[in-house]
């Protein structure tokens, strides 16, 4: 009923099953009936392309194993605990004994989960343990089954056993999304506000002002670059002690080859902050505890989180939650497309948003659908050529609050869109356009949502199905796979637990890559450290800060990291020969740490002094407090002093810290313009040829910026603040 019938039929659109035969196919697209009805009709206005025949190769993958029953009752596979009862949060199969009510939490503290009488499943088991201990806590658990409330929890527990005022406690938020830091600042503020506590949010590039800030906040929300670069600022740790509790969001990032370093650094900084604090005071009862509580996504070695957050005292406690217990039940689809070796990233994502139309109509239900595309320009192509291709049957009123939403916004390609009921919306917009688009989207009135991943990432846009349209993004001019907690947030956008009890997601991908999201999705892959590929600037970071003194304490330091503990059972993935023994690989690691602090020494980032302690030089102090890549260090190691003033700027923007600038074909008109061009005021120092890379569009603006030329264009004015916070640390 969502599409007008067409006269175009495609007969032939063919189902394969992944490991899931036929049968159970029909069963799990609702029913089967409906289902032959789609496939023998797909009602789709479809004027530009050919009907999807057979080398479309719809896969789908059957992800969970929750019971389906279709309407003629065949059960396909029921759990040992099949449904008894339908609890208050939809969870199904549990007593209601089982969930705690939120009467439990002491008066003064009931107002922080207002929001609903009981908690969830989820919450529900970890509740004994966040409420009633101080141990250190690792949860494992589906997006959207309310990990917040735990964080909360944890944060009662500590204003509990706390004495009034609470003068010296922070507690430590941290998580790898701005957006996801921003979202929760906001939360928090109106719910521990009328407690009395305060809560800052720092993700920016903001300098000094912040020691200031934090002496008088008590909940500090923060990224993990963010509280590595302020904590290595420090000249004493005197703030980082009063830290009582640390919550870590979506731990799992850990792995991520760019950033998990810095995430495994700091918490391991924190530990060691700590031990260091109970040497000192031999009485272990003067040192107040520090608390970790992380929360991840599904993985298979949750354990090894809860190994390494152990202290020697009290092993972590390490829960986890199964896919069927999120409260809105998540179907996840992956669908592998053809795409031959000549056909270029471009032209791939191209060729899906002719597939778009199809998806929806199979997967929407007819309720709001959020499709993620990798680029901006992506977001616009895809959204119009929905437009053309669906028409969205809309009730006369839902027509009008349409047009009513359209008449207020200023892109008038977006006003043409909006009226059919699709809509894009991406961090180059202006903001007042996005805000009209994102309230359209929420009250149900937009069938159709395009956007880019950042913002889906960040926007809390729950819809009932979340689309993401290939799975590469274009970062730093290059191609490249999302990482898995990019995939993870986005699916976790799907389902809206006030509306819905079940959600889809469904990711377009190469037919080459499908098998590898399925599992992903099914959180199978283990995680592994990235900190060995980081060494170097971590190291001397914690000797500027003292926390790393001698080679000994460098070993020591070292244990108290994941890598460690992930080199001990995995030693092949860091280069290590298998058969070692712990001896044997505490060895190597050690090899591993004295090759890096030589690379230190070696360009006067550290001295040794007699008795071998470390000491570290301005130049390594500069390094750590401005977080300067060691490549943009050894590079500023071949100035002479006879530079000219254009070889500096050509210098500067080949820079490791502007990688993610990235270079857009529609800004390449602009910047050239700005190089060269005869009639308009130009750069002091133009560059051969035309600008093709990130380097040239970094170094354009910064001339354009310190020459004063102004630039009329959003995306390019955001990038040069980005330029400029980044430059002022390089230079």
């Amino acid at each position: 009923s969502l599409f007008k019938k067409s006269g175009n039929v495609h007969k032939n659109t063919e189902f394969k099953a992944g490991s899931v035969d036929v049968k159970e196919i029909g069963t799990y697209l609702n029913t089967s009936e409906n289902m032959k009805e789609v496939t023998k009709e797909g009602f789709l206005r479809n004027n530009h392309h050919a009907p999807i025949t057979k080398d479309s190769d719809f896969t789908l993958h059957r992800v969970n194993n929750e019971e389906i029953v279709s309407e003629n009752g065949i059960k396909i596979q029921s759990f040992s605990n099949a449904s008894e009862i339908l609890d208050v949060t939809g969870t199904t199969g549990r007593k209601l004994e089982i969930l705690r009510a939120v009467t439990e939490i002491p008066t003064q503290f009931r107002s922080i989960f207002k929001e609903f009488p009981y908690f969830n499943y989820a919450q529900s088991k970890a509740l004994d343990d966040l409420l009633y201990t101080d141990r250190n806590f690792v949860v494992c658990a589906p997006t959207g089954s309310g990990k917040t409330v735990m964080f909360e929890l944890a944060i009662t527990r500590l204003l509990m056993e706390a004495p009034l005022p609470w003068l010296n406690i922070k507690v430590v938020y941290m998580a790898p999304i701005k957006a996801l830091c921003s979202q929760r600042f906001d939360d928090w503020k109106e719910k521990f506000g009328p407690i009395g506590l305060t809560c800052k949010e720092l993700t920016g590039d903001t300098l000094m002002d912040d020691l200031f800030e934090i002496h008088h906040a008590d909940i500090i929300i923060t990224t993990p670059e963010k509280w590595d670069s302020m904590t290595r600022r420090w000249r004493d740790n005197s703030i980082v002690q009063l830290v009582r509790l640390f919550l870590i969001d979506e731990v799992h990032v850990i792995k991520d080859e760019s950033r998990g370093a810095t995430l495994e650094v700091v918490i391991s900084r924190m530990k060691t902050i700590q031990s260091s604090l109970w040497r000192h005071l031999e009485k272990y009862d003067t040192v107040p505890p520090l608390r970790f509580v992380a929360v991840s996504a599904t993985i298979p070695n949750t354990q090894d989180i809860a190994e390494w957050l152990s202290d020697s005292k009290m092993p972590a406690v390490c829960l986890k939650i199964d896919e069927d217990q999120r409260p809105v039940k998540l179907r996840k689809i992956v669908l592998g497309f053809p795409c031959s070796d000549n056909q270029t990233e471009f032209r791939f994502d191209l060729t899906l948003n002719y597939k778009i139309a199809s998806i929806i109509q199979t997967y929407s239900e007819q309720k709001p659908a959020l499709v993620v595309c990798a680029t901006r320009k992506g977001v616009q192509q895809a959204a119009s050529v929905l437009a053309k291709d669906a028409k969205f049957l809309l009730s006369i009123e839902q027509k009008q609050r349409l047009q009513g939403f359209a008449n207020s916004l200023k892109d008038s390609k977006l006003r043409d869109l909006l009226t059919y009921g699709v809509a894009y919306h991406h961090a180059g917009m202006e903001i007042s356009d996005r805000k009209i688009v994102e309230g359209a989207f929420t009250v149900g009135d937009l069938p159709v949502l395009f956007t880019t991943s950042t913002l889906a990432m960040g926007v809390n846009l729950p819809a009932h199905l979340v689309v993401i349209k290939s799975t590469m993004h274009y970062v730093g001019g290059v191609f490249q796979e999302y990482s898995e907690t990019d995939i993870l947030q986005m699916i976790g956008r799907a389902g809206r637990p006030q509306f819905d009890t079940t959600a889809t997601a469904v990711i377009m991908t190469r037919c080459s890559t499908r098998e590898r999201y399925i599992q992903m999705l099914n959180g199978a892959d283990i995680i592994e450290s990235s900190l060995h590929r980081h060494l170097v600037e971590h190291l001397n970071a914690e000797i500027v800060l003292h926390t790393v003194t001698d080679v000994s304490v460098a070993l020591e330091w070292i244990r108290s990291t994941f890598l460690y503990i992930r080199a001990l059972k995995n030693p092949t993935h860091y280069g290590f020969s298998s058969g070692l023994d712990k001896v044997g690989i505490e060895a190597k690691l050690q090899e591993l740490c004295l090759k890096n602090l030589n690379d230190l020494s070696a360009f006067d980032l550290i001295r040794m002094d007699e008795v071998n302690n470390f000491k570290p030089t301005e130049t390594g102090r500069l390094m750590a407090w401005y977080y300067i890549a060691f490549d943009t260090v050894k590079q500023f190691f071949t100035i002479k002093g006879t530079e000219t003033l254009n070889e500096l700027i050509t210098m500067i923007s080949n820079c490791t810290e502007f990688v993610d600038v990235k270079l857009r074909t529609n800004e390449k008109k602009i910047l050239n313009t700005l190089n060269k061009d005869k009639d308009k005021i130009t750069i002091r120092f133009p560059m051969e040829g035309k600008i093709k890379t990130r380097e040239m569009k970094v170094n354009c603006l910064i001339q354009a910026q310190l020459g004063c030329i102004p630039i009329q264009d959003f995306t390019l004015t955001q990038d040069t603040g980005r330029i400029f916070r980044n430059g002022l640390r390089v230079t």
